[in-house]
């Protein structure tokens, strides 16, 4: 299948704390708050959800095409992504900025304190679906709010079929422009906090968001994922660990076995599935890029978790 990844493309700055956050937040003092916290390890990775999703693809054996912005400091980056089996012929590396960076820490529950640095993701608007030829699938994964939404506007006058995956970016998103992702989306992608803040900022009751997109897919962390369309509600459970290294990227590995999935025709339910193992084998991991296996080691995992596929993995 001709997928198209867009999204952001970073370097990922991942720092380790060694205690928990929620000891160092005073309730009586949340309206000012001034911490700093001593982390023991940083370490620099290659990142992004664009990459990350495109990554998860290529291993199960697509060649997805990458579309984002990037900065100077791209060439070797490119070099990587081909020789992993990810096209990026429409990765632009834009003259006089750095690629967006993400700075993390992570405590000892997984816990997340993140910035992010827009860097040449601002320029995302200035690529376009109509340069793309014969796209059967998108995902719109957090990327430039506004880059979002054209690309969201140009499925639907393409009759692109695409997954409105808002993320992190429903923070930083408007009401409207939300809105604007749902409609016509065959999926729409987030975990449990991101789809209240959408709720929230949309006005949108559960009713609403389904009569905007085709299925609604939630993210639970550790229990698993919800399934939502006309037809009822599924539950897909997580794949437990062998070892929890760090979790960033873990979204993104999900979303990449999901798509597998639907350009496989499956169901939203076995493609969840196949999510499932994606995440966990990036959580056993430190970034979203670290981890590997074949085609034949990922299904022998699936196998240990869910009923076998009677399809050819390797289309």
């Amino acid at each position: 299948m001709n997928i198209v990844v867009t999204g952001s493309i970073a370097y990922d700055y991942l720092m380790s704390f060694p205690g928990k956050f929620t000891d160092h937040f005073l309730p009586e003092h949340l309206n000012r708050i001034s911490l700093s916290f001593l982390v023991d390890t940083m370490d620099k990775r290659r990142g992004g959800c664009a990459p990350n999703i495109a990554y998860t693809l290529a291993l199960l054996g697509e060649r997805p095409l990458l579309m984002a912005t990037a900065g100077e400091d791209f060439s070797d980056y490119r070099r990587w992504l081909e020789s992993a089996g990810i096209d990026t012929r429409f990765v632009r590396e834009v003259a006089g900025k750095f690629t967006a960076s993400f700075f993390c820490s992570t405590d000892q529950q997984n816990n997340q304190i993140a910035s992010f640095y827009t860097g040449a993701m601002a320029h995302a608007g200035e690529l376009s679906f109509r340069d793309v030829e014969n796209c059967e699938l998108a995902i719109i994964s957090p990327n430039d709010p506004g880059a979002m939404v054209q690309y969201a506007e140009e499925c639907r006058a393409l009759g692109t079929r695409y997954i409105f995956d808002p993320g992190q970016q429903c923070a930083r998103m408007s009401g409207v422009e939300l809105a604007d992702g749902l409609v016509g989306a065959a999926f729409l992608v987030c975990n449990d906090y991101e789809y209240e803040l959408l709720k929230q900022k949309t006005g949108f009751d559960d009713q609403a968001i389904l009569h905007k997109v085709e299925t609604l897919i939630i993210t639970r962390g550790e229990n698993g994922s919800t399934i939502v369309n006309r037809a009822g509600e599924t539950h897909v459970d997580a794949v437990r660990p062998r070892r929890i290294v760090d979790p960033t990227g873990v979204g993104d590995a999900f979303r990449g076995g999901l798509i597998k999935g639907l350009a496989l025709d499956l169901s939203p339910q076995v493609s969840a599935q196949l999510g499932s193992v994606a995440a966990t084998y990036a959580l056993e991991h430190l970034g979203g890029l670290s981890h590997a296996y074949t085609l034949t080691e990922f299904m022998t995992r699936y196998e240990e978790h869910f009923p076998p596929l009677r399809v050819d993995s390797t289309r």
